[in-house]
């Protein structure tokens, strides 16, 4: 087979080998990564592919593998909470929306809310990475036990038992993990006018006044952690008074809703790429953000500098 014929041949899977290694790893550039040495892996090993409707679980075998190789050797320290997870990235969602289902492929993947969500990936990278293959492969992907243990080149008791102890850590940590609506709700979109709205005014009591009082804020890779109206207030009220004028941008990652904003620092005459903000609503009210920096404009399909 010669290297185009193979690439043809790959390619259409590329983007939910990405997802899937995104759920394993958390990041969407280590990700990226992984979905690369997937490709070289199957290169290299492509006479060893029967042919046939296997491929897929083929391709996913070997990104599976791929990502445990990874998570070995980087010997990351067991997360022990949310705010533990510095390498967590946002996923764009019109990135998502590249595997849903069309004319031309029906049989396309569709990523549920539930399984992408920020807490959710957040959730299952507190479980040891076998673990987390397994509950991925079972509960996500909803494959078999009986193909999951070939993947893994383990036994269906070992599946099974990995499985019921995955299930049990997150139910311990996260009980009421139900996702919201599988698109977003009119609170979510209200919501998310709003926040931009008082950012591009710098107005703080405005931010605050569509926050719960238990609101979360985390800024990953940093470890900073903001519980509550009370510790946020003076953090809103000088973010958006001190660093210059802001301009926001509405999208949406990992079937949630944010904002990417821009902004032109005291002096400067251009509005820059800063950060993402991911919105969790529970409640009518805006329950966590999570705010990551500008690394990802371009995949959000966002210029670095703001137009006009």
């Amino acid at each position: 087979m010669t290297e185009s014929a193979f690439a043809a041949l790959v390619e259409p899977h590329r983007r939910e080998l990405h997802v899937h290694c995104y759920r394993m790893l958390g990041s969407f550039e280590e990700a990226e990564d992984q979905v690369q040495e997937t490709l070289l892996r199957a290169w290299r090993s492509r006479d060893s592919f029967a042919g046939g409707p296997g491929l897929r679980a083929w391709l996913y075998k070997i990104a599976t593998n791929a990502c445990l190789d990874a998570l070995r050797s980087r010997a990351r320290k067991p997360v022990q909470s949310f705010a533990d997870l510095p390498w967590l990235q946002p996923y764009p969602d019109r990135l998502l929306d590249e595997m849903a289902p069309s004319e031309d492929e029906p049989d396309a993947v569709v990523v549920a809310r539930e399984t992408i969500e920020l807490a959710y990936i957040a959730l299952i990278q507190l479980l040891p990475a076998r673990q987390r293959a397994v509950l991925i492969l079972r509960d996500v992907l909803g494959w078999p036990a009986k193909e999951t243990a070939e993947l893994l080149e383990t036994s269906v008791a070992s599946v099974n038992s990995a499985l019921q102890r995955a299930r049990a850590t997150i139910d311990e940590a996260r009980p009421d993990r139900a996702a919201g609506p599988a698109a977003l709700s009119e609170d979510e979109r209200a919501l998310l006018a709003g926040f931009i709205d008082a950012h591009e005014r710098a107005d703080a009591e405005a931010a605050v006044a569509l926050m719960r009082e238990d609101i979360r804020i985390t800024m990953p890779p940093h470890p900073f952690l903001y519980d509550g109206i009370e510790a946020i207030r003076p953090l809103l009220g000088a973010g958006l008074r001190e660093h210059g004028e802001w301009r926001l941008v509405q999208t949406a990652a990992n079937r949630m809703p944010a904002a990417a904003s821009y902004l032109r620092a005291p002096g400067d005459t251009e509005f820059r790429a800063f950060k993402v903000d991911v919105l969790r609503v529970a409640g009518g009210k805006i329950a966590e953000v999570t705010t990551f920096d500008a690394t990802l404009f371009e995949a959000f399909g966002l210029p670095r500098v703001a137009p006009g």
